[in-house]
């Protein structure tokens, strides 16, 4: 993959990694306060209680992401970003557009999510 290929992506994770982080930082505080009015009854506590267990939910989506986008980061430094990591063969520009912290080549993540590898 070329150098200017190489910086649109890791400009593009670097975003997403900066959006993550604020993300996960605003679900958090969020999540702090659902609780704090002392005044609720006990149906808004527990709508209060679903809505923190949904945001923490979130976080630790966020969080997989973030961690999949740092790897990705990683990759490129080390010169072996686009390439799958089972397959070694090189993704499709299209699949690494629309999610450039993919892991692995269309085919390769199909066979995972089926169980076959």
């Amino acid at each position: 993959m070329d150098k200017k290929r190489l910086d649109y992506y890791r400009k593009k994770l670097e975003a997403k990694r900066d959006e993550l982080l604020e993300t996960i930082a605003r679900t958090q505080q969020e999540g702090r306060s659902a609780d704090d009015d002392p005044t609720v009854d006990v149906a808004d506590k527990a709508a209060n209680s679903y809505t923190k267990e949904f945001l923490f939910g979130q976080t630790d989506t966020d969080r997989t992401t973030l961690r999949m986008v740092g790897e990705a980061l990683e990759r490129i430094q080390q010169g072996t970003f686009g390439e799958c990591l089972i397959c070694r063969e090189e993704m499709q520009q299209k699949r690494l557009d629309a999610v450039p912290w993919a892991r692995h080549c269309r085919a390769c993540q199909e066979r995972l999510e089926k169980g076959q590898d």
